[in-house]
């Protein structure tokens, strides 16, 4: 499949925001570890959620899904080796905890995802582990087992990784015992996930200085949970409403899920107005360049960086984009500077975060030369947050694009075609 994209045109009107992928596929592991049904509403209808579908199902769980509201019942365990789904993503890491609490063993396949680097789950095992199970390695998958259950410990996380504070919150809620989280994540999405886990019954408290507490509990019940809306496509809105000096209202955009990006909006030349039910953005003034670092939350967030990135195409002077969470997340730059924007990749850090990639030849670094008027030309999508950049910059380059591979887009935007008709793009889907 393939977009067909006439740029050039300013886009307004309004958008409103899905449920949060990052959210959304934790929230279906999570409902594993209950036997009850559940109940999660402002599902979105993506890529990703799909796989996550076809996860729990090979588990032995029954879903419906009436349009975003999506129910979910696993009242029994019927399969733990989960190696062969029909396409890789990294969700099913996060199934070891929830079969491993229920059953005591679970094989899931090695994994795949976004093509951003290695994005090793060390961290997810040794933290397993340390709670009691056995993991080994095989040809194509991971088998766990925990003989006499997983019981709770004190897990110190080298790096404040998100997907490795969910496993281990997953996997302590019916541990024995007190599990104890330092340097865990604190995104939002891990935020609404122990709201969701806390109202199934389970004990979790927040500490001071990114340290989560968890007392397990035997046995958790089925609850109706909203998902959070999703910060990743309020802030590529935003993006784009500012790249094509255009005006658009984000519905459902919250203000404490964006503070770091608005504040860097803001700063470049882009504005913004709270709304109760959303956000209004526009282009305030010309763009200026601007320096800027991704961080774990309640920094920059890496998921914005790339939209972001194609904004500074358009600002004024040399901007500067330190990428500190993943090591390889700049595969979009060539297509960008193919376009006409005029982008220098270093390994070097420019920034001042004391970065893990430092030394290690991994070009990490960008520097934007702007403002550069973008053409339209053919393009292949090689990652989720790679392809929104690809699309903001065929939307406001002059003439027509091709986007090929729109499946990587899929797995986490609904219906964006739709959606971005709505506004007054000029974009067609085809075969």
């Amino acid at each position: 499949m393939k977009f067909i994209v006439q740029g050039g045109k300013k886009l307004k009107g309004e958008i409103t925001l899905g449920g949060a992928k990052n959210a959304a596929t934790k929230m279906l592991v999570a409902s594993l570890l209950t036997s009850e049904p559940m109940v999660l509403r402002n599902t979105p209808n993506i890529g990703d959620v799909a796989i996550t579908q076809e996860l729990c199902e090979l588990v032995g769980s029954s879903i419906t899904r009436n349009k975003n509201i999506v129910t979910i019942h696993t009242p029994e365990i019927k399969n733990t080796r989960v190696i062969s789904l029909s396409r890789k993503n990294r969700i099913p890491v996060l199934a070891l905890g929830p079969l491993l609490a229920r059953t005591g063993e679970a094989e899931i396949p090695l994994l795949g995802g976004d093509k951003i680097g290695p994005r090793p789950i060390d961290m997810h095992l040794e933290a397993l582990k340390e709670m009691g199970a056995t993991i080994e390695k095989r040809e194509s998958s991971y088998y766990a087992h925990a003989k006499n259950g997983l019981r709770g410990v004190k897990i110190q996380l080298r790096y404040p990784s998100v997907g490795a504070t969910e496993n281990t919150i997953l996997a302590a809620t019916l541990a024995r015992g007190r599990t104890v989280i330092e340097n865990a994540a604190t995104e939002p999405e891990i935020i609404d996930l122990i709201k969701m886990l806390q109202n199934m019954g389970a004990i979790i408290e927040l500490g001071a200085n990114r340290a989560i507490y968890i007392d397990g509990v035997k046995t958790l019940r089925g609850v109706e949970h909203t998902i959070l809306p999703d910060r990743n496509e309020a802030a590529s809105f935003a993006c784009l409403a500012v790249a094509s000096r255009g005006d658009v209202f984000v519905r459902n955009a919250q203000q404490d899920h964006l503070i770091t990006f608005l504040n860097a909006l803001r700063k470049v030349g882009g504005e913004y107005k709270v709304e109760n039910t959303g956000i209004r953005f526009w282009k305030e003034k010309n763009l200026q360049s601007i320096e800027l670092e991704t961080d774990t939350h309640p920094g920059f967030m890496t998921d914005w960086q790339q939209p972001f990135a194609l904004l500074l195409t358009q600002a004024k002077g040399s901007s500067i984009l330190h990428e500190t969470v993943y090591e390889d997340r700049f595969g979009h730059v060539a297509d960008l500077n193919a376009m006409g924007a005029d982008i220098r990749v270093f390994s070097k850090c420019l920034g001042e975060i004391n970065c893990r990639f430092n030394g290690k030849n991994h070009g990490h670094s960008i520097l934007v030369n702007g403002p550069t008027a973008l053409r339209g030309t053919t393009l292949t999508i090689k990652d989720l947050r790679a392809g929104m950049a690809h699309l903001i910059a065929t939307l406001i380059a002059d003439g027509e694009s091709t986007i090929e591979n729109i499946e990587e887009l899929d797995r986490g935007y609904e219906n964006i075609d739709t959606r971005l008709q709505n506004l007054g793009a000029d974009i067609t889907r085809s075969i």
